[in-house]
């Protein structure tokens, strides 16, 4: 990539030279000038050159990686000024001979470098469309933490970087994706109008966003944020206007998709929450369990059980099946909760949340980023209490399988209920999600009408 964005540079030196008076372009006083003069125009120059600019996002997809300051050095002090000469001097070609627009890019080498280029262009394609592939597996594992999207498996190809990881779901989704794509539009040509699109309604979702976040999150005075916005908003929300043309023109599939996507991160995100209300509607409350445990005691069992619930104030449904039908109770039971935050990764001494409720019941809470990879047994090793004992043999983790009912209760319409049940049913359960050992696990079913 480094020698790609460098012949770039020196190509677009090369033409530059040719025409020096190219680099006056760089003042935005001409942008502004010609739209004035030329308005109606305008707009459809910006549907046409909005590919100029794009790319640029996918710098941002490993920010959770990498973090800010080597996204930022990559794009200052190399992809910048590379695309800026690059642009520039195909200007400069198109100046000195108009019929060079039918293709710049290519014309603005000698001939005997053409082939060269091609192959260039190739290899750089091909790892441009990998740093996309492993970005979408990022923001599929970030949905996923944060509750977006069902629990997918995710597999780490490496044991020194947390980031590298393969979503066989995604990958094959995007595969057959793509070819559909490329069956159906035919051409680059026809392509570039749903990829305008997609790209200025990303940027303009993106400034909304951040907009939201500046005042909401990082509080800062409207004095300030209120004009900054404005400006993103105004650049934006042209581009994204020039483009709202092309949507009859192809445009119309990725405002489908995303959609498509919408509904169904929406109806995963409502749906799993009705699921929780649901369940906590016949939630017996803890201390009064307790209570009772003390009163009638039941027969206790060795070892440690580990049951998985959202909450911390009610006893698992698991839990209440396993004293109904087994009528036996072990001698530590661990009530765990998985708390998935904002921040992209959690540091281990903000890990672990431990309390003790007598009677051998214990509350452990367990705090991971969105960029974590949740392994329970591995962190609950790291918890040490004289009164807890997590060996692999004298541990069993008792897990709750929900078979949702859609019904006319008030919450979804009953085909997203569908949706919701359809998803639920052919998403990944807690077992692989959390690493759990396969032969230490017990799970219990229960039906919930939403």
């Amino acid at each position: 990539m480094v020698t790609w964005f460098v012949v770039l540079g020196i190509l677009g030196a090369y033409g530059v030279s040719q025409q020096p008076e190219v680099i006056r372009a760089i003042n935005p006083m001409w942008g502004v000038r010609f739209f004035i003069s030329h308005f109606g125009i305008s707009v459809a120059v910006l549907g046409a050159v909005v590919l100029a600019l794009t790319g640029a996002e996918a710098l941002y997809a490993d920010m959770g990686h990498f973090g800010r300051k080597p996204i930022a050095r990559a794009w200052f002090i190399l992809v910048l000024p590379a695309l800026v000469l690059n642009y520039f001097g195909q200007g400069a070609l198109i100046l000195a001979d108009p019929e060079a627009a039918r293709n710049p890019f290519y014309l603005l080498a000698p001939n005997w470098a053409l082939l060269p280029l091609i192959g260039l262009s190739t290899v750089a394609t091909v790892i441009a469309s990998q740093a996309v592939i492993s970005g979408a597996f990022s923001l599929t594992q970030q949905a996923i933490q944060l509750g977006y999207i069902p629990r997918m498996h995710i597999q780490h190809t490496s044991s020194d970087e947390q980031g590298q990881i393969y979503i066989g779901g995604v990958n094959w989704t995007l595969m057959c994706g793509v070819i559909l794509l490329v069956l159906g539009f035919e051409s680059s040509g026809a392509l570039a109008s749903a990829y305008g699109v997609a790209v200025t309604g990303t940027m303009l979702m993106t400034t909304l966003l951040v907009s939201a976040v500046m005042l909401l999150a990082w509080k800062w005075p409207p004095l300030f944020a209120v004009p900054v916005m404005s400006i993103c908003l105004l650049v934006d929300g042209m581009f994204f206007a020039a483009n709202v043309p092309k949507i009859v023109q192809g445009g119309a599939f990725p405002v489908l998709a995303g959609s498509a996507l919408f509904i169904l991160m929406t109806t995963w995100k409502r749906g799993k929450q009705l699921l929780v209300d649901r369940i906590d509607e016949g939630a017996l409350p803890l201390p009064i369990f307790i209570s009772s445990i003390r009163v009638q005691p039941p027969h206790r069992v060795q070892g440690t059980a580990v049951f998985l619930t959202a909450r911390s104030d009610a006893v698992p449904h698991a839990l209440l099946h396993n004293m109904l039908h087994n009528q036996v109770l072990h001698e530590q039971v661990v009530l765990l909760t998985v708390v998935n935050e904002d921040d992209p990764r959690v540091p281990a001494n903000r890990r672990f949340e431990v309390e003790s409720y007598g009677e051998g019941f214990f509350r452990v809470i367990l705090h991971y980023g969105f960029m974590d990879e949740p392994d329970v047994p591995g962190a609950l090793k790291l918890c040490h209490l004289d009164d807890l004992d997590f060996s692999p043999m004298r541990t069993t983790y008792f897990l709750s399988r929900e078979t949702v009912i859609p019904s006319k209760l008030v919450g979804m319409a009953r085909w997203r209920e569908g949706l919701f049940a359809f998803m639920l049913k052919n998403a990944n359960g807690n077992l692989r999600f959390f690493k759990l050992p396969v032969n230490r696990v017990i799970e219990l079913g229960t039906q919930v009408e939403m």
